[in-house]
């Protein structure tokens, strides 16, 4: 199968698509829905491909005793953590009016399946795509039925080796050949010494069929362009409206501008990815008119003297003559005619051809 494949209708990735920017809404809305569609409308506007949020069914993802436990963190939205969760929880209705308002303004809009009752009710919502969070990448059962639900998928790496991601790539590809990896370290907020971007060359080498990208939580947006640098062509960020509101993902989110100067400089670095052809560019010829250099007479040769290397150099030289390249093959050439110290050399000075 082909490096690339359609992530979303018309939109393609690998190859040499522009990398897929996925803004990570997640729970950032604080369980408000006019808040979460500030936020879509603020990842359209600063370039990102996606709008994505994190969908639960809380009994199907929790124990009991998980939900029951009192929950008195500083970011706490409930006495328990149920209550907490059930807070930012968004429902079905509400899920499709999301979607809707997405469609409108013109951005992908799509969730990570926390559980398999979640996964159901995305495909029933006909997401793009299901993003399948680090968590869930060692869930073998899991993955295999979201894989044949036939959409395509996107895994985060997260507190997995590379063993298991061998397993997730064993398991998902014959059923379900258009998803990718992403490279991942599951902390919030990331410190770079854990960031191991060698591990996107890691998994380009151990799955060179499917595209590789990056999902980060690192402060700023430096690691994330080199990440891009280096192939990675889905980069996906948590984002805000607001990093000191509660909530423990805000931190290792990035605010409008910083979203936006992300996206500009992906972009930037695609365009400046270029070619790998090395050869004279156009844009250069100003300055090889100004500064190109030439072979020049280090001395006065007289018409008839076979000249060696010692009576020649190399100067910037208006116009141009010989490249300095062909100096060595200089030698043994016969002068035509007088050539005066620091004339430049051309071939009708020469008797032979060069």
């Amino acid at each position: 199968m082909p490096l690339e494949f359609e992530l979303c209708p018309g939109r393609s990735i690998g190859g040499d698509h522009p990398c897929f920017v996925i803004a990570e809404i997640g729970q950032n809305h604080q369980g408000d829905l006019e808040t979460a569609k500030k936020m879509i409308r603020m990842a359209k506007d600063c370039g990102a491909d996606c709008a994505k949020f994190q969908k639960s069914e809380l009994e199907h993802r929790f124990i009991k005793t998980a939900l029951e436990r009192p929950y008195t963190s500083k970011h706490s939205w409930g006495k328990t953590y149920g209550d907490h969760k059930r807070h930012l929880e968004f429902s079905h209705d509400q899920y499709r009016e999301l979607q809707k308002y997405a469609n409108e303004i013109g951005i992908y809009f799509t969730a990570s399946g926390m559980d398999e009752m979640a996964v159901e009710f995305l495909h029933e919502l006909g997401v793009p795509f299901i993003k399948v969070a680090s968590a869930d990448a060692s869930n073998f059962g899991y993955l295999e039925k979201t894989a044949r639900k036939g959409r395509p998928m996107v895994i985060s790496s997260g507190m997995q080796s590379m063993d298991t991601m061998r397993r997730v790539y064993q398991i998902v590809k014959p059923i379900n050949p258009n998803f990718c990896i992403l490279q991942c370290t599951s902390a919030y907020p990331l410190d770079p010494a854990h960031v191991n971007l060698r591990v996107i060359k890691a998994l380009q080498e151990e799955f060179p069929d499917i595209p590789i990208g990056y999902s980060g939580h690192e402060g700023g947006i430096a690691i994330s362009i080199a990440a891009v640098a280096m192939g990675a062509k889905v980069v996906e960020r948590h984002v805000t409206l607001d990093k000191t509101w509660r909530g423990s993902d805000h931190l290792a989110s990035l605010e409008p501008s910083e979203l936006a100067e992300l996206v500009r400089s992906i972009r930037t670095v695609e365009m400046a990815m270029g070619s790998p052809i090395k050869h004279f560019l156009p844009c250069e010829k100003g300055c090889h008119d100004k500064l190109g250099k030439s072979v020049v007479a280090k001395v006065c040769i007289p018409a008839g003297t076979v000249m060696t290397l010692d009576m020649l150099t190399v100067k910037v030289a208006e116009p141009h003559g010989l490249h300095p390249e062909q100096i060595s093959h200089l030698e043994g050439k016969t002068a035509k005619k007088d050539i005066e110290e620091d004339e430049i050399l051309t071939e009708e000075l020469i008797v032979e051809d060069i």
